[in-house]
């Protein structure tokens, strides 16, 4: 046994070493590590293996390998010796196991000949790794461990994973399902979107879309993955914007951030995303299985409405069952509502056709009423960070280490280098100063060679898209041995909030004032100046580690500052509407996704095929790829129902219970409300399996339209075709959605929800209610019983207790006996109490 455990020990070092840390699994969530010292623990205390079911076990051999660590390289088998090794290693192996184990209750998986002597089995009993563990000639029985590198590890952090296995697997999640997606564009010769054979097969025969072919987008383009493509831009060339040699006469993408979308909400599975040289791990979309429809109706010089309206059209004609839109209108259209502009009435007749429609709330924030998506039939995402980090550090002679920014390598081996200022290995008769590092004409070359230059900034330069870029492509020029970016004012600078990209060079941005600063001192006290005031002696050293490895906090999601805030606004006037805004919020920054080479957009990532980027635009496909999961598992689910799922099961606490925080104004973080995160984060695992749904139709959002204020039946006729229904709603807050959102709560109002259950089996229900600061809060029934299938009625009555001068939030939480819990956002504003 000791032996065993010290074989698990020496394992868990290498695990340590190499799972969490390796350049290939940046991209993985850092669990497997605690798994594996859990299982050592479990191991230590319990004298062996136990209570294993159904399990797959690595068992290595104490015969050497193939390339053994005993033999040197000379000694190496190879060719025909190799083979029969091979041959005769994997009968070993297979009479081994016949000598230990009765057949039939294992199942070798493989054999490892060439690195490892040993083999993977599948076993049902605790008893076969029993014996395994005491056989004679077994050096070490490991659990296997799951990996799974995926684009930002994102599909991991918002439970997508977890869903995966219900539907057949990742490859098949999101089989059968098109996601329509309005954005640039796409490059389908991108890895993430390259045809696999279970997407060969063609898309539902509901779908009739097309492939409209051009310059590089070739007629195979549409391979399985991708089943259509169009392209709209006459407004743009209408306007004489659209350029064809720029912005291309087809569906591909010369931007990037249609294919970033589209990856993220649909890429194929396991795909190695590689940046400068970089492998950052595997990519993988939410709804890996799914198909794409492609509908580019965006440009580097935005968009108009009208394109974006006829490929919104154009999608619902070929039949989508999706339309994912990183869109949304520069400002709030004029007339008598927001939620009456084209696009928005456009977008309620697709849920009509039965389609979920997804989209981007706008990164307005943290500003309030910035909300760029308004209607209550859209499902409006906002953006959050996820606990992935990249961690950077430099060390300098004196010993201290400081934290910074930079996906970057190190230094090369363990040596320390030289420091030197830009303006002290330049010439002195440079103009403009070469501190910024954006000419490389100015710099001495000798004097630059196997030094790690030192380059200022200022902060409002940051925000430039080709200055940090500049300072790499000047530091690469002269041949510098790497570079260190710094501000030259006395503020800090958020790195969290930064562009961070990857260079093939050492590199490193400090940000927090005190480092620089100790950075600065440290380099003029090991300086020394002649007369003159020329460096003769560069005293200073420095070395530069990899950035390139993340690591993985377990922090909970934060929203992010630029993610736009509600209220949601019923007009140009900003009067806040009954609607709660956003719905739910998703990972949104530092999301890696695939790219186009061809791009401009962000100069750091030019000619690469993957990029990091950030905003709402990012957070929409992943729950448009949630969506496709839920459509998959519930093809008759309506839209409401769908977007029902998403927010009452969405997370509103962290794993300790303390709830989620925002990001205000200069970072400063607070506790999240409804306005900032809508239900919460996302959590796809509960998503598929609600229990309750709110349910709406096309006539209950008509319902709704009738019911803003200063809306009146001609502009409904105007605007949806129809004329208000006779009976119609008294508040926009009557419509049956999966929250309760007043804007003006003037003594009492009545709110009346219908929820359907959608659970396997009958179940019981208790209200528990968390009131919102000056509002009282009844729900009856307070307990209600429901079969699958069936419906009850709650109804919320709130009152006016302490009239205030802004919203308030609480939440009605519904327990059931069954393990589901559904939760409804409040946000009230409690405007004036009745006199008694």
């Amino acid at each position: 046994m000791l032996a065993l455990i010290n074989a698990y020990l020496q394992a868990y070092k290498f695990q340590t070493s190499y799972d969490c840390s390796s350049d290939t699994i940046v991209m993985a969530f850092c669990k497997p590590c605690l798994v594996f010292y859990s299982v050592l623990t479990f191991l230590i205390l319990n004298g062996g293996p136990s209570h294993v079911l159904a399990k797959v076990f690595m068992v290595v051999m104490e015969d050497d390998p193939i390339i053994s660590p005993k033999s040197s390289q000379k000694k190496v088998m190879r060719g025909e010796e190799a083979q029969k090794y091979k041959a005769m290693t994997t009968t070993k192996h297979d009479i081994f196991l016949d000598s230990f184990l009765p057949a039939g209750s294992y199942k070798k998986l493989y054999s490892y000949t060439h690195l490892l002597n040993g083999f993977a089995i599948y076993v049902k009993s605790e008893k076969a790794i029993k014996t395994l563990s005491g056989a004679k000639g077994v050096r070490l029985i490991q659990e296997d461990i799951k990996m799974a590198k995926m684009t930002t590890y994102t599909p991991r952090y918002i439970g997508a994973n977890v869903v995966w296995p219900l539907l057949g697997g990742a490859e098949k999640a999101g089989d059968r399902v098109v996601i329509g997606m309005v954005d640039t564009g796409i490059d389908p010769s991108n890895p993430s979107f390259l045809s696999t054979s279970d997407q060969a097969k063609p898309p539902p025969a509901s779908f009739k879309g097309t492939c409209q072919t051009g310059e590089r987008f070739p007629p195979d383009s549409c391979n399985g993955k991708i089943v259509g493509a169009r392209w709209f831009a006459r407004a743009g060339q209408a306007t004489g914007e659209f350029n064809a040699t720029m912005h291309y006469a087809s569906p591909y993408d010369p931007d990037g951030h249609g294919s970033h979308t589209a990856s993220t909400a649909a890429g194929n599975f396991h795909t190695p995303a590689i940046s400068k040289g970089y492998n950052f791990g595997h990519a993988s979309g939410v709804a890996p299985g799914a198909h794409l429809a492609i509908y580019k109706a965006a440009y580097s010089f935005g968009g108009y409405m009208s394109d974006v309206i006829a490929a919104v059209d154009k999608a619902v004609e070929d039949g989508v069952d999706i339309i994912s839109l990183s869109l949304g209108p520069t400002t709030i259209t004029s007339g008598p509502a927001s939620f009456l502009n084209l696009l928005e009435t456009q977008l309620l007749l697709a849920t009509k056709a039965g389609i979920s429609v997804v989209q981007a709330v706008g990164n307005g924030g943290p500003d309030a009423n910035s909300v760029v998506s308004f209607s209550p039939w859209i499902t409006s995402v906002g953006a959050s960070t996820t606990d992935r980090k990249y961690n950077k550090s430099i060390i300098i002679g004196n010993g201290q280490v400081f934290s910074c920014g930079g996906l970057s390598p190190s230094t090369p081996g363990e040596t320390m280098y030289p420091l030197a200022l830009a303006d002290d290995v330049s010439n002195t008769n440079s103009t403009g100063g070469s501190s910024n590092c954006q000419d490389p004409d100015v710099f001495i070359r000798s004097l630059v060679q196997g030094k790690v230059i030192i380059c200022m900034f200022v902060s409002s330069n940051y925000y430039e898209g080709d200055f940090l870029a500049g300072i790499v492509d000047t530091i690469q020029k002269i041949g510098a041995a790497g570079v260190i970016i710094t501000d030259r004012s006395s503020s800090d600078s958020d790195i969290e909030y930064h562009p961070t990209f990857p260079t093939s060079i050492p590199s490193a941005i400090v940000v927090n004032s005190a480092d620089a600063q100790a950075l600065l001192e440290y380099y003029d006290d090991n300086l020394v100046r002649d007369k003159e005031g020329s460096v003769t002696k560069f005293g200073a050293t420095i070395r530069i580690l990899d950035g390139r490895r993340a690591i993985y906090t377990r922090e909970a999601p934060v929203v992010a500052e630029y993610s736009s805030r509600g209220p949601d606004v019923d007009d140009m006037q900003m009067q806040a509407a009954d609607v709660l805004k956003p719905n739910v919020m998703a990972p949104g920054h530092h999301i890696w996704g695939a790219w186009s080479p061809t791009s401009d957009a962000m100069v750091e990532f030019q000619g690469e095929s993957y990029a990091m980027l950030s905003g709402t635009s990012m957070a929409t496909p992943h729950v448009a790829g949630v969506v496709a999961l839920i459509r998959q598992r519930h093809p008759k689910w309506s839209p409401a129902m769908v977007m029902s799922a998403i927010m009452t099961t969405a997370d509103v606490t962290d794993r300790s219970g303390r709830p989620l925080m925002a990001r205000r104004d200069g970072g400063v973080l607070e506790r999240a409300t409804p306005f900032d995160m809508g239900a919460g984060a996302i959590n796809a695992a509960r998503a598929v399996d609600p229990g309750l749904v709110f349910d709406a139709g096309y006539r209950d959002y008509l319902q709704f339209l009738c019911a803003v204020p200063g809306v009146d039946d001609a502009a409904v006729l105007r605007a949806v075709g129809v004329p208000c229904p006779p009976s119609r709603a008294r508040w926009c807050s009557d419509l049956n959605a999966p929250s309760v959102t007043v804007a003006s709560l003037v003594g009492s109002r009545r709110v009346d929800r219908r929820v359907t259950s959608v659970g396997a089996e009958n179940e019981t229900y208790m209200a528990h209610v968390q009131a919102p600061d000056g509002v009282a809060v009844r729900v009856s029934p307070d307990t209600f019983a429901v079969a699958p299938g069936a419906t009850a009625t709650l109804r919320i009555v709130l009152n006016t207790t302490a009239p205030g001068n802004t919203f308030s939030f609480g939440e009605v939480v519904l327990r059931g006996d069954k393990k589901h819990t559904v939760r409804i956002p409040l946000a009230v504003f409690p405007a004036a109490a009745l006199s008694p």
